[in-house]
C-alpha cells in the first residue's frame, strides 16, 4: 500500500491512501481516492470516491450497489459502494461525517 497523503491546495477537504473497506461483515485492506464538500442548502456533508480495483472486493460485490464502511487513520463512515468502473474501481459514497479530516478553518471573514 501507498502512504497516506492529503492535497496541500486551498480548501482541499479529501484523503489519498491505505483503508480498510468493510462490505458483508468482510473487511479488505484497500487504496482510495475520496473528496468531499458541504451542501449548505440541505445542510449536510457529502463525500466520495473511488476504491481501487481488487479482484476479492469485485467477487463478492458482484457490481450491485453495498452498503460499506470505510476506515481510514482518521475516522470511519459508512457509504454506499456502487457503480464500478471500466477499471474496476467501485464508487464509494456516503453523506454526514466523513472518514477523513475535514477542513474547518473558513479564514479571515474581513
Amino acid at each position: 500500500m501507498t502512504e497516506a497523503r492529503v492535497d496541500d491546495s486551498d480548501h482541499f477537504d479529501g484523503y489519498i491512501g491505505p483503508a480498510e473497506l468493510r462490505v458483508r461483515e468482510v473487511c479488505f485492506p484497500v487504496e482510495v481516492t475520496l473528496r468531499g464538500f458541504f451542501h449548505p442548502a440541505v445542510g449536510r456533508y457529502q463525500w466520495y470516491g473511488r476504491v481501487r480495483a481488487q479482484d476479492e472486493l469485485a467477487a463478492l460485490v458482484k457490481g450491485r450497489k453495498q452498503e460499506a464502511t470505510l476506515s481510514t487513520p482518521s475516522g470511519e463512515a459508512v457509504g454506499v459502494l456502487s457503480d464500478p468502473d471500466l477499471w474496476g474501481r467501485y464508487r464509494l459514497v456516503g453523506y454526514s461525517k466523513p472518514p477523513f479530516e475535514v477542513t474547518t478553518d473558513m479564514g479571515d471573514e474581513d
